[in-house]
């Protein structure tokens, strides 16, 4: 696979979370899969493998929404193995909060065409003030 497929994929992936579907993003990863939330504070760490991206960071997460969580891409670029996705969220937490954060996800793919890693940037201020951090 090249970047164009890889593109193609996170275009697919985003098109179907803009809608509030999650599921192809999931199904896009290996269970090796790493996700990593960079920066300070508590959710800069990374979940290694899938399961645990789902179990540790997806639920906990998810579970703070009183509204369908959607994001929207606004960029992709690729090259080599490497997408690079800009992209901006869309939620009401259970609180009553806006939680509409900006990302940068820099996402991997290994030689199977699946995402091996996702390293993601977004204002952790927004995320502190807002959610409660994972365990």
């Amino acid at each position: 696979m090249n970047a164009q497929d890889h593109k193609r994929t996170m275009e697919m992936v985003f098109a179907e979370l803009a809608n509030g579907n999650g599921r192809p993003f999931v199904d896009a990863m290996r269970d090796d899969f790493a996700w990593t939330i960079s920066g300070q504070g508590p959710w800069a760490r990374t979940w290694r493998d899938k399961n645990a991206v789902s179990a540790d960071l997806f639920r906990p997460l998810f579970a703070q929404f009183a509204t369908k969580y959607r994001n929207t891409a606004t960029r992709f670029i690729a090259e080599g193995d490497t997408v690079v996705v800009e992209c901006q969220g869309n939620v009401v937490t259970t609180r009553g909060d806006r939680y509409d954060n900006n990302y940068c996800y820099v996402c991997r793919f290994a030689e199977d065409g699946k995402l091996i890693a996702l390293t993601e940037y977004m204002d952790t201020a927004l995320a502190e003030r807002v959610l409660v951090p994972p365990p």
